[in-house]
């Protein structure tokens, strides 16, 4: 070690002054202790350095201002803890973490940092923790990455590998504390439990994440364990950045709400897509869920923009309150007040064996589009929609496939004209549905992925005309998600022709 201000004492090297430090070489079985009383930073380079301590941690921030670790460019660094600590007191339950600090620490420089934790946590600050770049390699028997009052990453590179969680903000007692803030960075996470949990917020502006979580999807978890891949309990905001996610609980959750401007996602998981006990917003964002319990689930589902495209075993949208959540296939339903789905734009596709559509509460649609695939034809017991109280279609488009079954409508309180087709008999998923005006003018032409006895639609198209349904045929026009867009379509058979002269009509082929 390079610097002045430190003293030396068999292997423990202790800092006490404020000032510069550059830490090189091999520690072995030894401690490097920071405790100054200054009012200056503690400013340490990490130089090529390996330090090992076989009963305790290795780094240990006991008193500082600040402390400043830079990796120094091109340096590989080491750190490795005991399995179990031994302390010089009985009461004594600090440090416990291979890289531990109880004031501020910010880590910064384009080195690397390499994390052996076998006793607990691999970094862990009692105050607030901040890293601006770097490249981390962690292994850990219980948390990654540890801040109390604080967790900022504004770059760098995570390789974390866990048994508990990867990142971590813990401070319960503070509102304006108990924050993981990210804003740039690449992640590559596999945790035991949560991928990034917080007490309060979590807030990601920007970065790349790939997480595997508690197994992943195909993994079964205690009815107690938590592994979800982003985790909040007050609420969890995200901008931008990709995120590839497996995980066997919910994929995005917060205890509070979730709002969603921007990002893409690609998510797999055995729970549900994107969970929000009380308010889940989309705004942006380009979301692909491809395997899910329940894709998006919250009390009050506010959809203004974005694309999301999502895959259920069971509900594909669920509005529901914490009292009516069937997260791992719980029971059932109860209607509750304040319970909304709102759509006012965007793009949403929904594929689910359970109810497309779920509220136990409200539907209101002012715009967007919407497709949903529900239970297919003979699959009894859910429905393309389902709500309790009434779905108010005020605007955008509309097109659900599915059982005949428990088919509903949107409310005749509708603003805008809505049809629900039932079929005496199945229809093909090989064959397409096409509406048009008698006069010629399509409204719109579908192909289901899945067998369907009735149609539900709904555009501001739709007029006191007569209108024909032609099942079979063939188009020439671009397809995306079973809708045909332009393109001529010929071959079909006429099946039924109607009026809507009402809000709500109700056809029926025989």
């Amino acid at each position: 070690m390079n610097g002045t201000g430190a003293t030396v004492s068999g292997t423990t090297v202790t800092i006490t002054s404020s000032g510069s430090f550059d830490i090189s070489g091999a520690l072995n079985n030894g401690q490097i202790i920071v405790d100054s009383a200054d009012e200056e930073d503690v400013l340490i380079d990490f130089n090529g350095m390996n330090a090992t301590n076989s009963t305790n941690s290795p780094f240990f921030v006991k008193s500082a201002k600040n402390t400043y670790i830079t990796l120094v460019d091109g340096t590989e660094n080491f750190l490795t803890d005991a399995t179990t600590y031994t302390y010089a007191n009985a009461t004594d339950d600090e440090p416990d973490a291979a890289l531990f600090s109880k004031d501020d620490l910010i880590i910064k420089g384009n080195g690397t940092l390499s994390i052996d934790a076998n006793y607990n946590v691999a970094i862990k600050c009692k105050d607030d923790l901040e890293i601006e770049n770097g490249k981390f390699i962690i292994t850990s028997v219980d948390d990654g990455i540890q801040g109390k009052d604080s967790l900022q990453i504004s770059g760098g590179e995570f390789n974390i590998n866990v048994t508990g969680d990867a990142l971590k903000a813990t401070e319960n007692a503070d509102i304006e504390k108990g924050y993981v803030l990210i804003t740039g960075g690449k992640f590559d996470i596999t945790a035991g439990s949560d991928g990034i949990q917080a007490e309060t917020n979590v807030t990601i502006t920007n970065g790349e994440f790939n997480f595997v979580t508690g197994g992943g999807n195909t993994h079964s978890l205690a009815s107690d364990a938590s592994a979800k891949a982003i985790k909040s309990v007050v609420n969890t905001k995200i901008d931008g950045g990709t995120f590839e996610i497996d995980s066997a609980d919910d994929g995005v959750h917060s205890d509070g709400t979730i709002e969603i401007n921007g990002g893409t996602f690609t998510i797999i998981t055995g729970d549900d897509g994107i969970h929000a006990e009380t308010s889940l917003t989309f705004n942006g964002g380009d979301i692909n869920i491809v395997k899910s319990y329940e894709g998006i689930e919250s009390a009050i589902i506010t959809i203004n923009n974005g694309t999301i495209h999502l895959t259920s075993s069971d509900d594909g949208v669920n509005v529901a309150g914490p009292n009516d959540s069937e997260g791992f296939g719980g029971g059932g339903s109860t209607q509750e007040n304040g319970q909304f789905l709102y759509i006012n734009g965007g793009y949403l596709f929904v594929s689910s064996n359970g109810d497309g559509l779920d509220a136990n509460g409200a539907i209101v649609m002012t715009g967007g589009t919407v497709i949903v695939i529900g239970p297919a034809a003979g699959q009894g017991g859910n429905g393309v929609l389902d709500y309790d109280v009434y779905f108010k279609m005020n605007g955008g488009i509309l097109i659900g496939v599915g059982t005949s079954d428990m088919a509903m409508a949107p409310s005749t309180s509708s603003t805008q004209k809505s049809v629900l087709v039932k079929f005496s008999s199945a229809q093909q998923s090989s064959s397409l549905i096409h509406v048009q005006k008698s006069t010629g003018e399509e409204l719109f032409t579908f192909k289901s992925p899945k067998n369907y006895q009735s149609v539900v639609f709904s555009s501001p198209l739709l007029t006191n005309t007569a209108y024909d349904i032609y099942i079979g045929g063939s188009s020439t026009g671009a397809v995306t998600d079973g809708l045909y867009d332009g393109g001529t379509y010929s071959g079909g058979t006429n099946k039924k022709t109607f009026t809507p002269n009402n809000t709500v009509t109700n056809v029926t082929v025989q």
